[in-house]
């Protein structure tokens, strides 16, 4: 963590930023990208410790960084993420996202936070004062998300509290509950008050009109859970900063990108929400949505801009943002503007490579034998005929956000069983916290599953086991393995596990090196697709089965949820 300065140190800052001194650490020779203007200007960038001093200009240090003529740009921040999506710890993102150019991000500890409280708090504070990247951590708002789950944990406005003056908290993560928001609700209004003098994230899915008003009049500034052109025109209308998303499940950025230009980027800043490694391998991460707005069609300035200077505005990072003196040094190289082809970064004033990382100390995992429930049968999984056709999950790729549909099924012996000519299977979830013995039952529509299961252990927000199955007898299998291996995900077909992935602490992240998480994915993968699974991320298009703060049908523990009544379906 960076020190605070005494008068000696910002004497030092201004006599190398003046020139008078050679500075601590000089990268000769770039073109730097201007987020006023968007001009290209060869200068030299001076350093003193992890502060930029000197800019338009050329500068004299022992320690030089040859820029050779490529185009410097701010370190891209990401503005919501949870890193447990990443399936790996604090210090492998830091490793697998970094050499991205991603020098913030901005995190919620939320899926942690609903296994095991607030000792989430303290792992990821503890992993972010180790880190190359500088990590900050937002106070999980909604834990639980929902009076209609099982959640491991519960945490109220006195826990969150305690937290809000450390250095690398920012403010208010996501507030999910925005009917509750709306309501006026004592619990919500409770923890929104302790916060009203800080930042407060948004999560507010078509949320429009009076509603969206009466919402943003809590105090509220942020979104990621915009998915139209027009929802994001009328928010950003309102003083929202939309947070413009492209995770492994959630991918709005075609959509939204029509919205980004020179004149709305002040309102508009990226985000990845939730990305697996094998994503960022194939894709990347910021820099993939960078080029693939330009490639879109958007200005390059207004794709940086969002990319950073933005950013760190709406979170009041005013130390951030932009190449210029007294700006933090975070720095990316790129070889080509437009393709944002990144070629080496500098954190906090620091070349980043392995060495660097290597430097950093170890942070003990928690949450290990979190998967708490007992050997299950396919018997747990028999659904008996209802009186009325029953509510279907219809799956939307790349959405969160599902449909609900009605279809009649057919049946035997007095049970309701799959249809794959209409590509219906079944979901359930299994609390798994050791609270109570609850599985929900339903049907599910657009996975393409044709025999087997897959079952997964991150299921948000609550993170219950989530298993969807052709079988009852393979649903059951995979059900157990997750137990027997502290969580995570596997295939299972004819009683047999043909993949998985081990998920031991708190049933959500590896123990693994990320590039050990990465190889695991493709096997995973191709697994499902074997058993006609057609969907590109099914294992996060699981996760978010349970999701009950998204429309429109969800299911928990409880059961079916209908979410635009915020109740259970009968």
């Amino acid at each position: 963590m960076a020190r605070q300065p005494d008068a000696h140190l910002i004497a030092t800052r201004i006599a190398q930023g003046r020139g008078k001194a050679a500075a601590d650490l000089v990268i000769t020779d770039v073109r730097l990208l201007d987020l006023v203007t968007g001009a290209l200007t060869q200068t030299d960038i001076a350093i003193c410790g992890d502060m930029i001093v000197g800019t338009y200009g050329h500068y004299r240090s022992a320690r030089t960084i040859d820029g050779r003529g490529r185009i410097a740009v701010p370190g891209f921040i990401d503005t919501h993420l949870h890193v447990e999506s990443s399936l790996v710890t604090p210090l492998e993102f830091d490793r697998c996202v970094l050499p991205h150019g991603v020098t913030t991000a901005i995190c919620d500890p939320h899926e942690m936070a609903n296994v095991l409280g607030t000792a989430a708090f303290d792992y990821f504070l503890a992993c972010s004062e180790r880190m190359i990247m500088d990590l900050r951590v937002q106070l999980s708002s909604c834990v639980p998300a929902t009076h209609l789950e099982t959640s491991g944990a519960r945490i109220e406005a006195p826990d969150l509290v305690r937290y809000r003056h450390h250095p690398k908290v920012i403010g208010l993560a996501e507030f999910m509950n925005f009917p509750g928001v709306i309501a006026a609700d004592p619990a919500c209004l409770e923890k929104i008050t302790a916060f009203a003098d800080g930042h407060i994230d948004g999560h507010a899915p078509l949320l429009r009109g009076l509603d969206l008003n009466g919402y943003l009049s809590a105090g509220i500034r942020t979104d990621h859970e915009t998915t139209t052109a027009a929802e994001a025109l009328e928010k950003i209308r309102k003083g929202m900063t939309i947070l413009i998303r492209e995770g492994s499940v959630s991918k709005d950025l075609h959509a939204l990108a029509p919205v980004l230009s020179v004149q709305t980027s002040p309102f508009l800043a990226l985000c990845t929400d939730d990305r697996n490694p094998l994503d960022i391998a194939e894709e990347g991460h910021l820099d993939y949505m960078i080029r693939t707005l330009i490639g879109l069609g958007c200005e390059p300035l207004a794709a940086y801009r969002a990319a950073s200077l933005t950013a760190a505005q709406a979170f009041g990072l005013g130390d951030r943002g932009m190449i210029a003196p007294g700006k933090r040094a975070d720095i990316v190289l790129l070889d080509d503007l437009e393709a944002c082809a990144v070629s080496d970064v500098i954190s906090g004033g620091r070349l980043v490579n392995d060495e660097l990382f290597r430097s950093r100390s170890f942070v003990e995992p928690i949450g290990r034998g979190s998967v708490k429930i007992e050997t299950i049968g396919a018997d747990a999984f028999r659904i008996p005929v209802s009186a009325d056709d029953p509510h279907i999950i219809g799956v939307i790729p790349g959405k969160i956000i599902t449909e609900s549909h009605r279809a009649a099924l057919p049946h035997r012996n007095g049970l309701m069983e799959v249809d794959l000519g209409q590509d219906i299977v079944k979901v359930a979830v299994v609390a798994r916290h050791g609270v109570n013995r609850n599985i929900g039952l339903g049907f599910v529509k657009g996975f393409g599953l044709k025999r087997g299961a897959i079952a997964s252990s991150v299921g948000h927000d609550s993170h219950n086991i989530c298993v969807v199955g052709a079988s009852d007898a393979d649903m059951a299998v995979a059900v157990n393995r997750l137990r027997d291996i502290e969580g995570g995900f596997v295939v299972v077909s004819d009683g047999i596990v043909r993949a998985e992935l081990a998920l031991p602490i708190a049933g959500l992240m590896s123990d693994r090196p990320y590039e050990d998480v990465r190889d695991a994915l493709y096997p995973l993968r191709h697994a499902a697709k074997d058993l006609g699974v057609t969907l590109p991320e099914p294992f996060l298009q699981v996760a978010f089965l349970p999701l009950p703060v998204i429309p429109h049908l969800k299911i928990t523990d409880f059961g079916m949820v209908d979410v635009d009544r915020m109740a259970l379906v009968s």
